[in-house]
């Protein structure tokens, strides 16, 4: 089985299971402790030895998680021992996975603050995350994304997300609004929201064709300090 075909095979196996159990999705653990190493290749485990030491270390104590605020380095052991996202050779910050033009998966970590670029110090730490889905046969849900958050990341995450307070929804009724009398569609088709959780914000962001199915979507998980400047951006564009 290719790799886009059974991540999305596995993760929609996930959802029937859990739906008909009615049972919580056990997940991958917050932070990787010895066993999760052993799915490392001989490749990962040479490249882990080239970062240094005091990182492997990290990494067996459960220190290291991938999270908004960690350092970049920090943030490439995880994606390397990450057995969900398996990174190819030369893929660190930006993982992909595409089997065809219709089906693709991309996780990314960045030092620069969420929404639009900016310019400024991003004081040397991760501060954005982004899971994207691009799914023309299957489509893209709510669902789909919080799940893939929930493998990623953790019920720790998760439940951050789940408990996280609603700051902004759109499309606004004054954008509905104006996608009528305009006669345009686009505006009412990207809908989203923006929460701010206990320990990080979180962005999620999908776009509906006139139909109703959507085939493009996004989570974001980014540090809370940025959320002035993405709040103002959504409501503003």
């Amino acid at each position: 089985m290719n790799a886009i075909a059974g991540m999305l095979g596995w993760l929609k196996a996930r959802e029937t299971k859990h739906k008909e159990q009615g049972t919580e999705c056990r997940v991958l653990p917050d932070a990787f402790c010895s066993r999760h190493v052993a799915f490392l290749t001989v490749r990962s485990a040479q490249w882990l030895s080239t970062i240094g030491l005091s990182l492997v270390l990290s990494l067996l104590a459960g220190r290291v998680q991938a999270l908004p605020g960690q350092s970049p380095d920090e943030a490439v052991v995880w994606i390397q021992a990450n057995p969900t996202l398996r990174p190819v050779r030369g893929e660190k910050l930006l993982v992909r996975k595409s089997d065809t033009p219709a089906q693709r998966f991309m996780f990314s970590a960045s030092p620069l603050q969420v929404g639009r670029a900016s310019s400024g110090s991003t004081g040397g730490i991760i501060r954005t995350e982004e899971i994207s889905f691009f799914d023309m046969q299957n489509g893209v849900t709510r669902d789909r994304l919080q799940e893939t958050l929930r493998i990623i990341y953790g019920p720790t995450i998760y439940q951050d997300y789940a408990q996280a307070k609603t700051l902004y929804t759109y499309p606004t009724q004054k954008t509905l609004d104006q996608s009528v009398n305009r006669d345009t569609p686009l505006l009412a088709a990207i809908q989203g929201e923006v929460r701010e959780g206990d320990r990080y914000a979180y962005w999620l962001e999908i776009a509906r064709q006139q139909n109703g199915f959507a085939y493009t979507g996004k989570i974001t998980v980014f540090l809370r300090d940025d959320l002035p400047k993405l709040e103002g951006e959504l409501r503003n564009r």
